[in-house]
């Protein structure tokens, strides 16, 4: 049963051999393995708090951006609502000046009108006053010596009818 029991030589030089190897990686292995996880555990808590940051920036941004929209959402109905107005102004001054045309044409229409309506006057006036001429050469016979005169008497009788 050698097998089983180890020989004290043996045991000797396995727990000489493992306190060297054990020495060993604790003084020079140990404290690598140890600076290397701290090193990535220091790691992963900057790129954490790189990440929040990162986060806490993109929240800020997009309340940024929200903000940028509804303050361009604003603008945009004022400069709507302006436009509007605008274009109410612009068509109800263009109903004016329409209507002030309206209003000159019309005015000068009725001057036309009252100046022709004048001259027809006159025209029949004359007219009468002939044919009253005529008339009264046949009725009395002979002509009156001045035409000045006749023409005066004429429209001063046209005028009392």
């Amino acid at each position: 049963m050698n097998l089983l029991t180890p020989d004290p030589g043996l045991l000797f030089w396995m727990v000489l051999s493992f306190g060297v190897v054990f020495f060993l990686l604790a003084k020079f292995g140990f404290p690598v393995i140890v600076k290397a996880i701290n090193e990535r555990k220091e790691f992963i808590e900057m790129s954490l708090l790189s990440a929040k940051q990162a986060n806490e920036r993109l929240a800020a941004i997009q309340q940024e951006s929200e903000q940028l929209l509804a303050n361009a959402k604003a603008q945009q109905k004022e400069i709507i609502a302006g436009a509007m107005q605008e274009k109410q102004k612009i068509v109800q001054a263009a109903q004016d000046e329409a209507q002030v045309s309206a209003n000159q044409i019309i005015d000068d229409a009725k001057q036309s009108i009252q100046v022709e309506k004048e001259r027809a006057l006159q025209d029949v006036r004359k007219e009468i006053a002939t044919l009253a001429l005529d008339i009264a050469e046949k009725v009395i016979g002979e002509r009156m010596k001045d035409d000045a005169q006749q023409r005066k008497t004429i429209e001063q009788l046209i005028e009392k009818l």
